[in-house]
């Protein structure tokens, strides 16, 4: 059995006290190549040049792209990281994520061999391998947001402990840097619930999932959101016994309770056992493993497993920054910023997890570009104005963007919905993919919101937001020639169908009015 990591709440991975063996493990060949490019051994911090255009603190997505394109335009950049580069995303969380979910979504394709005729029996799973290629391919990708990349680019780059010393002033290392702008992009790290126990007990955050080399046995869950549905599935498939944990009704419970459930079905059948409407009462060590004390409706239940996982929100890196002494206000959210993204310090911005609810790659790198036009060319872009799709990658996924249903009746919009399941769609049909639908919410034709629910919506509802952002509609859908036969196809029939509902019955008495005059002539 693989060692179980504890992770105190108190010291998140990333704090300026952690050697390399703590940012990332095992370091085998692919993670001393991902530490060379993201937390190079031995790098020297350059001496701070004079007042600098903008410094960045944080190199998560965010933090990276406002860096590299303020640099582009000119400027005099410095970026301060002070774990790896890259944040998140690239370390642990959307690159080793989906690197763990392609494997997985093969063996759910594989399970699927039957019905197509093609019966498949899935060999043992080599978990060490699937890990090690997720390593291995983080590692591959991992030189776009490298240091030394950045450095070439012409921005100082420094590793350590950011604090704020005064309105335009940041220390690290012992340098205090001057800035005529700043940037916040700290991001978040794993939540901690306030569960009986959790502090005593060894448990797996996002942070450290990625380290295990050999496959639980037993994984108990902790939250039913995109994360942990997603852990849970690819857990499932690739071979362990999964029990999921939430106190909401249904999983997901940012999306439709229909999504929701087409997801719950297939983690079902995928053999995750699922326990809603719960609260767990407490959690510790056993000599039997990991015990799980949970109650529903007055009921006591009571699993063990070795491994715990526990995805139960997020808390915004702010903490270490000193941020009251360049008055900038935040709270348990995170950084407070207006729709400009600027901070209670006029010269401090935040993009990124770090101040918004929108906790996504995409959403970051669009409010760092708000940041570079507002911050350093007195631009005025809002980031409401944004058009922010989200996805979770589940198989199915879901994938929404714009307005919900609810949303739109809160605005008093008058707004029709129209849905088309799978079961209608062609392509869904002949790929045995059939539970699902694509639903779209509109005024007048006007797209004010699509949620998909299938086996690539990710890939399907940027066509979506493409619409909603240039204010589009539903006749520009029908009118674009989609290929034959795509799931994305079920957009189109939706315009059409909104399409034909124009056709009432007072219209279709002058069309048949006019086809008997035109064959009079």
């Amino acid at each position: 059995m693989s060692p179980l990591v504890r992770l105190s709440p108190a010291l998140p991975i990333g704090s300026p006290d952690m050697d390399t063996e703590t940012l990332v493990k095992p370091l085998d060949d692919a993670n001393l190549e991902l530490l060379r490019h993201v937390h190079p051994a031995g790098w020297r911090n350059p001496d701070g040049k004079g007042v600098y255009d903008l410094i960045v603190v944080g190199a998560g997505p965010a933090g990276l792209v406002s860096a590299v394109g303020a640099v582009e335009l000119g400027a005099r950049v410095a970026i301060i990281e002070r774990a790896l580069m890259g944040g998140d995303c690239l370390n642990v969380g959307c690159v080793p994520s989906k690197g763990l979910l392609r494997a997985a979504r093969l063996v759910g394709e594989a399970g699927k061999g039957d019905a197509l005729g093609v019966p498949i029996e899935v060999a043992e799973i080599d978990f060490e391998r699937v890990m090690r290629r997720m390593r291995r391919r983080r590692a591959d990708i991992s030189s776009n947001d490298s240091a030394r990349r950045c450095a070439d680019l012409g921005i100082d780059v420094f590793f350590g402990d950011a604090q704020f010393t005064g309105l335009g002033e940041v220390a690290v290392k012992g340098q205090r840097l001057q800035f005529r702008r700043a940037v916040i992009t700290t991001g978040t790290r794993p939540a901690a619930p306030p569960i009986p126990g959790l502090a005593d007990t060894p448990y797996l955050t996002n942070e450290t999932l990625f380290w295990i080399t050999e496959r639980p046995s037993q994984l108990l869950v902790v939250g039913g959101g995109a994360i942990g549905c997603e852990m849970a599935q690819a857990f499932a498939r690739l071979g362990s016994e999964v029990i999921l944990f939430d106190m909401s009704p249904q999983l997901l419970p940012r999306e439709g309770r229909d999504a929701a459930e087409v997801v719950a079905r297939q983690l079902g059948r995928d053999g995750v056992r699922i326990e809603l409407g719960v609260r767990v009462q407490r959690v510790g060590k056993t000599a039997n493993g990991i015990e799980l004390e949970f109650e529903r409706d007055s009921t006591l239940g009571r699993v063990v497993g070795d491994h715990l996982f526990v995805a139960a929100g997020r808390a915004p890196n702010v903490e270490t920054l000193n941020l009251e002494a360049a008055g900038v206000g935040y709270g348990e959210e995170g950084i407070v910023v207006d729709d400009r993204l600027r901070t209670s310090n006029r010269r401090i911005y935040a993009a990124g997890d770090v101040c918004s609810p929108f906790k996504f790659t995409h959403a970051a790198d669009a409010m760092a570009r708000i940041v570079i036009q507002n911050a350093l060319f007195f631009g005025r872009r809002k980031v409401s104005a944004l058009v922010i799709p989200w996805c979770t990658y589940t198989d199915p996924e879901i994938a929404h963007v714009g307005l919900c249903e609810q949303e739109t009746r809160e605005q008093g919009r008058q707004i029709e919905t129209l849905t088309i399941p799978l079961t209608d769609v062609d392509r869904a049909v002949l790929d045995e993919e059939t539970d699902g639908f694509i639903r779209v919410h509109h005024d007048r034709g006007k797209l004010l919101g699509c949620t998909i629910v299938a086996s690539h919506a990710s890939e399907i509802i940027g066509e979506a937001s493409y619409i909603i952002t240039h204010s589009g509609t539903l006749d520009d859908l029908s009118a674009t020639i989609h290929p034959y036969p795509t799931q994305a196809e079920a957009l189109r029939k939706a315009a059409d169908a909104y399409r034909r509902a124009l056709l009432t019955p007072a219209v279709r008495v002058w069309f048949e009015r006019y086809f008997k005059w035109t064959r009079s002539w």
